[in-house]
């Protein structure tokens, strides 16, 4: 039986869709690691803690614009924990990243710091908190249940606008627009100084 032509394409369009969607399985092959150890277990990538920032970036990912989705895992421990995503990478100290504070999801004087937007090296944190106060942080829409289990995590990129979603609502608990003008580079995930972080289910999808 022959496939009607308008079918085969619909076929082709939908397992295209779906590999570059999924072709980015956490193994260790897959993936390089700066200033941290890692083990790779059940598809999770534990990124251990030292001074210093870490990264793991994706083997020869050249992201522009998409959206990445993760879930992600720190801890509640306050000042150590600090847990994300980089991307449009130059280098092991130049990128945009989106991270997580956990301990202070569920904080009522520290909620507002939550989840931070950076464009290292220039715009760090302190740098961007000290010039434009709550412009480049916020709460976390919903909070999780717990603050050091998994949470979901939904990263929409169109360069210079940046949403980030959590565990699957709709309203952004964070929309930036991006100091750099960098439109492309590496992506992977980024823990912060004396931090941990595991990492699993990673899923881009590329415009």
């Amino acid at each position: 039986m022959k496939i009607p032509i308008l079918l085969t394409i619909v076929l082709l369009l939908i397992t295209s869709d779906f590999l570059n969607a999924q072709n980015n399985h956490i193994k260790q092959q897959n993936f390089t690691a700066f200033n941290r150890e890692v083990s790779y277990e059940d598809g999770i990538a534990y990124l251990d803690a030292k001074a210093e920032d870490g990264l793991l970036w994706l083997k020869n990912a050249n992201f522009k614009n998409g959206t990445i989705e993760l879930e992600v895992k720190g801890r509640n421990i306050p000042g150590r924990s600090f847990v994300g995503i980089a991307f449009h990478g130059q280098d092991n100290q130049t990128f945009d990243a989106i991270y997580f504070r956990p301990f202070n999801f569920k904080n009522p004087s520290r909620n507002t710091h939550s989840i931070q937007y950076i464009a290292m090296p220039t715009n760090d944190w302190s740098t961007l908190r000290k010039a434009f106060p709550g412009k480049y942080e916020n709460t976390i829409t919903p909070i999780p249940d717990a603050v050091d289990d998994w949470f979901h995590v939904k990263i929409m990129v169109d360069h210079p606008q940046v949403k980030v979603f959590i565990n699957g609502s709709d309203k952004p608990a964070l929309e930036v627009v991006q100091i750099s003008d960098r439109k492309q580079g590496k992506l992977g995930f980024w823990v912060g100084n004396g931090s941990d972080g595991w990492f699993r289910n990673l899923k881009i999808t590329k415009q």
